[in-house]
């Protein structure tokens, strides 16, 4: 293919340019713009040297350590207490008693919320104060892949179902049940009195 010769008009064109451009001259800068820059940091600041490592070497990773979002119970301990602090160490002791309980387990999640939302607006009408939800703590998945999917299902929902309305609204506190009410696979929710 033939290279396309320019035409008079686009070099008259291009000469204009060149005449009415400031000629750049690396080697001259202002000592003003010069100081104000920060120093770059020595490579060595930047990363930290690899361990030492030989095949057959186990990777000495701490559990945990690669995991990107905290566990729901991590999360739930968190929160600040919105009870009283005497019977909030109780019901994380399991010494107070659950006035009401549904059982999710097993349950899809599209007939768990609205089931879980009845049960929660409906004790709440009848002046119960502590109910446990049952989640289960869910299965572990057979398909390993490069998004990770969190262990229950139903475990991880009901916490964020009961943050937003019309539930928000009821609950007062959500927990961890004690192992005697079900551990990680039930929740402690303490509902406010109605006014």
């Amino acid at each position: 293919m033939a290279r396309r010769r320019l035409s008079q008009e686009e070099v008259d064109l291009w000469n204009k340019v060149v005449e009415k451009a400031d000629r750049l001259n690396p080697a001259h800068v202002e000592e003003s713009h010069a100081t104000s820059l920060p120093k770059p940091k020595p490579a060595k600041a930047l990363f930290e040297p690899l361990p030492e490592f030989s095949v057959g070497q186990k990777a000495g990773a701490k559990p945990g350590r690669n995991s990107l979002k905290p566990s729901i119970t991590q999360h739930l301990s968190k929160m600040p207490v919105q009870m009283d602090h005497k019977a909030y160490g109780r019901m994380k002791r399991g010494k107070l008693k659950p006035e009401g309980r549904i059982d999710l387990h097993g349950m899809r999640v599209d007939t768990a919320h609205p089931a879980l939302t009845r049960f929660i607006l409906s004790s709440q009408a009848s002046g119960k104060r502590l109910v446990l939800v049952i989640t289960g703590k869910g299965k572990d998945r057979d398909e390993p892949g490069p998004i990770p999917t969190p262990r229950g299902v139903l475990r991880n929902q009901v916490p964020q179902w009961l943050s937003l309305p019309p539930l928000s609204k009821a609950v007062m506190q959500v927990t961890p049940a004690h192992l005697s009410h079900g551990g990680e696979g039930a929740y402690y929710v303490y509902l406010r009195r109605i006014r």
